[in-house]
C-alpha cells in the first residue's frame, strides 16, 4: 500500500508525502499496516530528512517523486534536471543504505524511465499515468512494449558502467 498526498483539486499528485511534518500522525497508520502483513510504501521526494524519516518509521519501500526532474527533462531546462538528477541519484543509494526498497514514479515517459532504469537500486517504476495515456494513440500492445524496451536499455546501461 503505497500513502500518497492528495488535494482534493489535482488531477494527480503534485508532490511528496511530508513524513518529517507529518510523522505522529503516520506513525501509528503505518505501525498498523506492518503489523498486519501489509507492506507500506511512502511517495515522498528525494529528501535527506524525508528519507531518514520513512526509514525511522519502519516503512520498508518509499517511491521517490520524480515529477520536477521529469518536468525539466520535457520543458528543456537542462540545468534544473541535472540538479533534480543528482537529488535523485542521491537520495536513492540514502535510502538504499537505509535499508528501504526504492520505486520511483510520476511523469515518468519512455526517455525519463529509459534514464532511471539504469540506477540499480530501483526495484520498481510507476509508469501507468504515461501509459495509458500513450495507449490511446498507439494501442497498449506498442506501448507496453516501447516501455519494456526503454526499461531495458537502462538496464543494460548497468552493465557498461561496472
Amino acid at each position: 500500500m503505497c500513502l500518497v498526498p492528495e488535494r482534493r483539486e489535482e488531477l494527480t499528485t503534485e508532490g511528496g508525502l511530508d513524513v518529517v511534518g507529518q510523522h505522529n500522525t503516520l506513525k501509528p497508520f503505518i505501525a498498523r499496516l506492518n503489523d498486519a502483513g501489509i507492506r507500506v510504501s511512502l511517495f515522498i521526494s528525494a529528501d535527506p530528512q524525508q528519507i531518514e524519516m520513512a526509514a525511522q518509521l519502519r516503512a520498508p519501500v518509499i517511491e521517490i517523486h520524480t515529477g520536477a526532474w521529469c518536468d525539466a527533462v520535457v520543458d528543456g531546462h537542462a540545468a534544473k534536471a541535472d540538479a533534480e538528477w543528482r537529488r535523485i541519484v542521491k537520495g536513492v543509494a540514502l535510502a538504499r543504505a537505509a535499508g528501504l526498497e526504492v520505486h520511483a514514479g510520476h511523469g515518468l515517459d519512455y526517455q525519463t524511465a529509459e534514464t532511471i532504469a539504469g540506477l540499480a537500486e530501483i526495484a520498481e517504476l510507476n509508469i501507468g499515468y504515461f501509459m495509458m495515456g500513450e495507449a490511446l494513440f498507439v494501442g497498449l500492445g506498442e506501448t507496453v512494449r516501447a516501455m519494456r524496451f526503454a526499461m531495458d536499455r537502462g538496464r543494460q546501461s548497468l552493465v557498461s558502467r561496472a
